[in-house]
């Protein structure tokens, strides 16, 4: 088997998922296009010799749809030679592609592939691909179907999070990506969203709230209490799990990821498609692992994940010097934290969706990206990248700097 290494990542700005966020304007085809155009322009890729590009996207339908990373380098202006996929497995969409990328590597079938994912959720809106699963009783009631807020909650209650701790998480995220805009942790892999006429529409994540504090967020409403009590699903949550006798609603907008248009790439390929782009490698794709999960939490995948990729792997947590886990919902990261006694020092150390969002189907490529530039400022070795995904699975990758 060859190895699959990593030679270069790149990823737009969050743009806010509304009609009035900057990045509405830009399809995501234009976005994919924009990390394409990008990657080559850093490392000089003869896009002939690009053997794939693959790209998660949650709801690949209208714009965002028919293969989306082909019609991106048609846009980019890449070689015709170079084919496209496109791969959903909700959340980790992302990293899933680099994941196939880098097994595609490892086979010997593929020398250079980008991968990464795109979503425009202002333009193309969350849950527009339907499917079975919340929408077929005959698939959601054997499921435990719920929506993932109210999963969300359920963690909460099961493993002891109050209110006052997925608050007080959530400002530790906003502080955190804050200070590493500020000190210009992101400045090498973030690229700005250009117009037409090649003026900048936006460069930095529009999604902060710096300011954000334990006040501020003790004044919203819990957002799942009317989906949980009036809309039936408290009841599925304590039939899934009876120890619990009722759900306490803690998640809101503020301590949720936010909804965001953005993409992220990643440059994948072997010693030969690096000797091919004169590039050295950054980091290493040591193991990776899928797993499904317990439907009803649905967002503990990344626990299970975990246990499986390390055991595979032949390693240990304490061979892990830093996890980047998405911010779905505050108490994903606390119960991930809490089952593997993680300092808060070792995780999600720049911040995460909760601050900046999460562009479902690029979120998995970026924050891969983002714990390697970490892993470099640091000058440490191995991270591990995870992700909670809908209906109850989990993914994770290892990397480990060259």
């Amino acid at each position: 088997m060859t190895e699959a290494y990593i030679y270069d990542h790149v990823r737009t700005p969050r743009g806010r998922g509304k009609q009035d966020g900057a990045l509405h304007e830009v399809p995501a085809v234009r976005l994919g296009a924009r990390m394409l155009e990008a990657l080559r322009e850093r490392n000089g890729i003869p896009t002939a010799k690009v053997d794939d590009i693959i790209f998660g996207c949650v709801d690949p339908v209208g714009e965002a749809g028919a293969v989306i990373p082909r019609a991106s380098a048609f846009e980019a202006g890449y070689d015709f030679a170079a084919p496209g996929l496109q791969i959903s497995r909700f959340c980790a969409s992302g990293l899933d592609a680099v994941n196939l990328a880098a097994a595609k590597v490892a086979h010997g079938s593929d020398d250079i592939v980008i991968a990464g994912g795109v979503e425009s959720m202002s333009r193309v809106g969350m849950g527009t691909a339907g499917g079975a699963w919340f929408m077929d009783p005959s698939v959601g009631i054997p499921s435990y179907f719920m929506p993932q807020g109210v999963s969300a909650d359920l963690i909460a209650t099961k493993y002891g999070f109050s209110r006052d701790d997925v608050d007080a998480y959530a400002v530790e995220s906003q502080q955190r990506a804050a200070a590493a805009w500020s000190e210009g942790r992101f400045a090498k892999s973030v690229v700005p969203v250009r117009d037409q006429n090649g003026l900048v529409i936006l460069d930095r994540d529009e999604h902060m709230r710096p300011g954000t504090d334990m006040q501020a967020l003790g004044a919203l409403n819990p957002s799942f209490a009317m989906h949980g009590e009036m809309g039936g699903y408290d009841a599925v949550a304590i039939q899934a799990h009876p120890e619990i006798e009722a759900v306490a609603h803690v998640h809101h907008a503020g301590n949720s990821s936010g909804i965001v248009d953005g993409a992220g790439a990643v440059l994948v390929g072997s010693k030969r498609g690096g000797e091919t782009l004169g590039r050295k490698p950054r980091a290493r794709i040591r193991a990776f692992a899928n797993v499904g999960s317990d439907p009803a939490l649905m967002l503990t995948g990344p626990v299970d994940v975990t246990k499986k990729l390390l055991e595979r792997a032949g390693m240990r947590l304490a061979d892990i010097d830093l996890f980047e886990l998405n911010e779905a919902f505050a108490a994903v990261v606390l119960r991930y934290r809490q089952a593997f006694d993680i300092p808060a020092d070792r995780i999600n150390v720049n911040g995460g969706a909760i601050a900046m969002g999460h562009p479902l189907g690029a979120t998995g490529a970026m924050i891969l990206g983002t714990v390697l530039d970490e892993l470099e400022r640091q000058d440490k070795t191995v991270a591990l990248v995870t992700l909670c995904i809908g209906a109850g699975m989990g993914t994770a990758t290892v990397i480990e700097r060259v």
